[in-house]
Formats: C-alpha cells, sequence, structure tokens
C-alpha cells in the first residue's frame, strides 16, 4: 500500500532567524514556506527520543503565518486517510490558528477541485496530543496532493506535527438516522395528560416504522388547552418525562419534547432528550424568551448543551431561538451534528438559514409551521405538506460530507474563516 510517513530527520533545529534560507531546504520533501516572508512563523526541527516533530512558532505578532509542506503522489484509491499527531499550546483558537489541508493537483501540479481540510479539534490525551484521523474522497483529476501543516496569526502559539501519514483508505463508514417529528396540533384537551395521550400515538407511528429518533413540538402540555406557562409547569424528570420515558422504551426510540420546567422559583421553556431505554438523558432551556413568555413568568436558560446518542451527537433549541443566530452556532461550535427544535410558529427561512450557516441537519416540530427536516444546504428533506396531523420521516448519512460547487465541503472551513471564538 502506497504511502508516505513523516520519519526521523535532521538532528539540528533550525534557527528562527534565518526562515527565508530554511525555507528552502527540504527536509524528507518537507519545506517550510510563509506565506510572506515579514510575517513568517519560526520553523524547527525537534527530536524527542527517536521521534521527529515539525514545529511552527509564533513570532510574537498577531500575523505571523507559516506552514510545512509536501508534495506527494496519489495512490490509485478513490479515498484516501491522513492521519498526523498534534501538539499545540498557547494558541487561542485551535480550528482557526492550526490548520491541516490537502490540496489536490493534476499531474501538472496545478490545482483541482477544492481542498479539503482535517478535524484538528480532537480532544487531547493526557500528554497533550492530539489524534488527527480524517477521509477524504480523491477530487476528480488529481494526480497528486500537497499537504500543508500550519499555524497562523497566533503570536505566541506553537505547534508540533508528528507521524504524518497520507494512504489509501477506505470510504468513511454510512452513518445513518431515520428521523421522525411529528405534526400535529391538540385542540380543545381538558389536561395534561390527554395531551400527552394524543402525542404518544404519534410517538408509536414513529416506532413502528423503526425511526431512530422523533421530535414533538414545542409546550406539548399547555397547547390546545388553555393553561399557563407557570400553570403547566413541572419538574424534570416528573410526570410528563415519565411518561414519555415509557413510550420511548416500548418503541426503542429517542424522543426529543417541549414541555415547560419549574425548578424552585423558577419556570423554563425546556425541551428534553428521552433515550432509547426510557431515561432522561438531558434538556435544554429556552434562552431566547419572546415578550409574551417573560411576561407569563418564564426565566431563560443560559447553557447550550450537546448530547450523545447512539447515532451522533445532537443539541436542542426552542421556537424563537431561531431567530437568533448564536444559539444553532454554539450548538455547532460545541460539536452537535443535528439540531433539533420543538417550535410553536415562525419564518422557515429563519429555519433554513440556520442550518445553511452551521451545515447541520435541523428538524422541527411545530404547530403553525410544516413540520420538517431539513438538511445543510437547507433543503426540507421531509415535510408535512399542510396543517393535517402527520409524521413526517427522512433518513440523513452523517458521515457524507455536502460538497458546493465553489466552497466544497464548506462545514470544514466554517471555524478556519470565521470570526475569533477563543477556545476554553
Amino acid at each position: 500500500m502506497w504511502r508516505f510517513i513523516l520519519p526521523a530527520f535532521l538532528a539540528t533545529t533550525m534557527i528562527a532567524g534565518a526562515v527565508n534560507a530554511d525555507s528552502n531546504a527540504e527536509t524528507d520533501g518537507w519545506r517550510f514556506v510563509p506565506v510572506r516572508a515579514e510575517t513568517a512563523c519560526r520553523p524547527a526541527v525537534r527530536r524527542d527520543g527517536g521521534a521527529v516533530g515539525l514545529v511552527i512558532t509564533g513570532n510574537g505578532e498577531a500575523t505571523c503565518d507559516g506552514r510545512w509542506v509536501k508534495q506527494v503522489t496519489l495512490p490509485q484509491a478513490q479515498h484516501v486517510n491522513f492521519s498526523a499527531r498534534i501538539h499545540a499550546s498557547n494558541v487561542e483558537m485551535i480550528s482557526r490558528n492550526v490548520v491541516a489541508a490537502i490540496v489536490w493537483l493534476d499531474e501538472a501540479g496545478k490545482e483541482v477541485g477544492n481542498a479539503d481540510f482535517a478535524t484538528t479539534t480532537v480532544p487531547p490525551d493526557a500528554n497533550g496530543w492530539r489524534q488527527i484521523n480524517d477521509a477524504f474522497a480523491v477530487s476528480a483529476k488529481a494526480k497528486q496532493a500537497r499537504i500543508e501543516l500550519r499555524m497562523r496569526w497566533s503570536s505566541q502559539g506553537e505547534v508540533e506535527w508528528r507521524d504524518a501519514e497520507l494512504k489509501a483508505g477506505p470510504a468513511p463508514a454510512a452513518r445513518i438516522v431515520k428521523i421522525a417529528s411529528v405534526n400535529h396540533r391538540p385542540r380543545g384537551t381538558k389536561s395534561i395528560q390527554e395531551n400527552l395521550d394524543q402525542f404518544a400515538k404519534y410517538i408509536d407511528e414513529a416506532g413502528a416504522s423503526q425511526a431512530d429518533i422523533v421530535c414533538l413540538p414545542e409546550g406539548i402540555t399547555v397547547i390546545g388547552r388553555g393553561s399557563d406557562y407557570v400553570g403547566a409547569s413541572e419538574t424534570i424528570p416528573g410526570p410528563s418525562t415519565k411518561f414519555l420515558g415509557k413510550a420511548a422504551a416500548r418503541n426503542h426510540i429517542n424522543i426529543v419534547a417541549g414541555i415547560y420546567e419549574r425548578e424552585g422559583k423558577a419556570v423554563y421553556n425546556t425541551a428534553v432528550l428521552i433515550g432509547r431505554d426510557g431515561k432522561l438523558v438531558g434538556k435544554y432551556r429556552k434562552i431566547c424568551l419572546p415578550a409574551g413568555e417573560s411576561d407569563g413568568g418564564l426565566a431563560p436558560g443560559s447553557d447550550c448543551p450537546v448530547f450523545d446518542t447512539d447515532f451522533g451527537k445532537i443539541g436542542m433549541m426552542i421556537c424563537w431561538d431561531v431567530s437568533y443566530p448564536e444559539i444553532a452556532r454554539e450548538l455547532a461550535h460545541r460539536g452537535a451534528e443535528i439540531i433539533f427544535m420543538p417550535i410553536w410558529g415562525g419564518n422557515e427561512t429563519l429555519c433554513k438559514a440556520r442550518a445553511i450557516e452551521n451545515q447541520i441537519p435541523l428538524v422541527i416540530s411545530s404547530y403553525d409551521l410544516r413540520s420538517a427536516v431539513y438538511d445543510q444546504a437547507g433543503e426540507a428533506r421531509a415535510q408535512a405538506k399542510d396543517a393535517s396531523s402527520c409524521v413526517v420521516y427522512a433518513e440523513l448519512n452523517l458521515a457524507e460530507p455536502m460538497n458546493w460547487k465553489w466552497t466544497g465541503n464548506w462545514r470544514s472551513r466554517i471555524w478556519l474563516e470565521g470570526p475569533v471564538r477563543k477556545d476554553p
């Protein structure tokens, strides 16, 4: 199997003041290339026992930039796997300051297609090393690749790269999730239990269709029965989550639903996540409250948690949250792969925008909108036709990137090219 490996080499360290001379020197095919000589970071080669690392250190200026590059012939394969280890310190935002790029080239060395970018934000091990391991489809017409290991815009940062390797590999394994969203509005009901019983029928329908997760709307314990928010509030866990837990367990399905939560004197508009086993996985408290809700006694939440499920990481937001880009962006920053949003009513264009700008599918379950599953392009993979009660379904492959003509896999570029969000 064809591969290139960053081997042990060069016993001496490069002199920081000789950037231009060093940038022209090759080391097993690697060259340090500053974007501009006057803003160049400081390159070095470091030995640590038998290991050798390519190092880039900031020059004290916020404009510093530089990269180790190597050009290689591609293997005869439709997919390649890029792996490396990185150790970063004193960088403000690793997803923006530390870049691992695969630039596709034709036989003449001309760039073809869009470059691909590896994920550099994998959590570090106990010694601070992060393991990159990403698969990429080889760009059409590409015969070569230029690997770029880069640090930029971090005046005091330092990054060390080790064990960089590009080799033929399999396509990423599919990660299919079947999503269900309920389109139903109870009317003239007399109790919370009556509302829950109505929604349970649609949970059972989704379970019979072997959906992995079903989304219910906002405020399912209030809609249709004339109650106020505070009067319908309850603890979480509480009676409603217990009922939803039984529905989840008998259908072996995850459930997202909006209810009103009381904790001490506070009352929140809350979305709960119930696991397939019927246990409460977690909750999200609505952060953006319209005047009617704050005047009705509700308090805002303050956190954007992301939860692990058996098919991927999910985030939740609620209704008015969609009017502000910050909530969805924070969930994306924390690693959410799908966002579920119980919503009363609102603007479909905003729902599409939140999906597009974060390149994350968004699932809505509504009363006044058409319940839908939007993909990363903001297209409805499934959507209710009208206000009639139903369940809509869509299957998504979470391992399949969405490549656009001019940007390629834009999701991998959002943090590289967006504003600074300092790492914790």
